[in-house]
């Protein structure tokens, strides 16, 4: 399809609307304070979407297509104007978030089965006395080709 058939093929409403659109990308311009706090609410998402789905069925499909593009950046620009990202509008502060870590990190405790261990670990001595009166040294090999880990 040729651009003038292209053209030809939309109503000049349309063709404005369009233009409007394509403005409104291209240039960065900043959405009013209060026109913001309300697009930032599930009922203008609502609708958005209607007249999205509105803009498919009755005008040409390429405005359709564009004003999807216009929600986005409306959407976008709303919450850069609010001062808050919308995404991290529900995000806890790094205090929450370090309390809510200290809570499921309790700080550990040393279990029955380590306190035996510990107890019964074996001695270190070169040399240990047994009570018959003999002295007994064990034999230490050295552990060839293990490592520390």
């Amino acid at each position: 399809m040729k651009f003038s058939e292209f053209t030809r093929s939309m109503s000049p409403l349309e063709m404005a609307l369009l233009v409007l659109f394509i403005i409104y990308i291209i240039f960065p311009i900043q959405t009013p304070g209060f026109l913001a706090a309300s697009i930032n609410t599930p009922l203008s998402l609502v609708v958005l979407f209607i007249v999205t789905l509105y803009l498919f069925f009755y005008t040409h499909p390429v405005i359709g297509i564009i004003y999807i593009f216009v929600a986005y950046e409306l959407l976008r620009r709303s919450s850069l104007t609010m001062g808050q990202n919308v995404m991290l509008q529900f995000t806890p502060s790094e205090e929450i978030r370090t309390k809510e870590m200290i809570q499921m990190n309790p700080a550990p405790q040393t279990t029955l089965e380590e306190q035996v261990i510990l107890q019964m670990a074996p001695s270190t001595q070169n040399h240990i006395q047994i009570e018959g009166g003999s002295n007994f040294q064990p034999i230490q090999e050295k552990i060839v080709g293990a490592s520390l880990y």
